[in-house]
């Protein structure tokens, strides 16, 4: 099922993590934190949504890198009912895409719902006091990337921050598949 981020909370401050990469260490917010901003994102291995914008993610996150901002990629999803989204399948997607940034399991799914995380992708835009400046898309991308000449919305609010410390005013709601939250969640939605 689709769903789409609400707007951004301007302000509210990142929340602390430890998280397992693919790589089999172990971060924390300070480990993956950019010199003028950090672009936290949930991402998984399943949705047609991240998969039409994977390259453009990988490109977006080692420009930005240039220009300060570092990224880190959390998948939170299931994987006893979605099992593509298994850490062994992290892994796998992680080496073969040789991604630039780290892959991290968010095991518990604690860091999702500490960052009221609603889709794959939700991207998380802080300036470098770790204040949310952007929660927005990437482009105008849904299950098919957008043409190529598209604006590139999430690259273009993580530079204004890297330099103002701000995002843009305007800024459009991320659509992707929901978070495939545990069996608990459905139980106590259904009750």
């Amino acid at each position: 099922m689709a769903a789409t981020t609400p707007l951004a909370d301007i302000g509210w401050k990142a929340v602390d993590f430890s998280l397992l990469g693919v790589d089999g260490k172990r971060y924390s917010l300070a480990d993956v934190r950019g010199e003028r901003g950090t672009l936290v994102m949930f991402i998984c291995n399943h949705c047609p949504y991240v998969k039409a914008v994977m390259d453009r993610i990988i490109r977006d996150a080692s420009e930005l890198e240039r220009h300060g901002i570092r990224t880190v990629a959390i998948n939170s999803n299931d994987p006893t009912t979605y099992p593509e989204d298994s850490y062994e399948n992290m892994v796998e997607v992680a080496q073969r895409l040789a991604l630039p940034f780290p892959y991290l399991f968010d095991e518990t799914q604690a860091v999702a719902e500490a960052y009221d995380a609603v889709c794959t992708p939700d991207f998380f835009g802080f300036n470098a006091q770790m204040e949310l400046q952007y929660r927005g898309r990437l482009d105008a991308s849904r299950k098919e990337p957008a043409p190529d000449d598209a604006p590139r919305e999430l690259f273009d609010a993580m530079r204004l921050i890297a330099y103002c410390g701000e995002g843009p005013g305007e800024q459009y709601p991320s659509m992707g598949c929901a978070i495939k939250w545990r069996e608990r969640e459905a139980l106590a939605v259904s009750a």
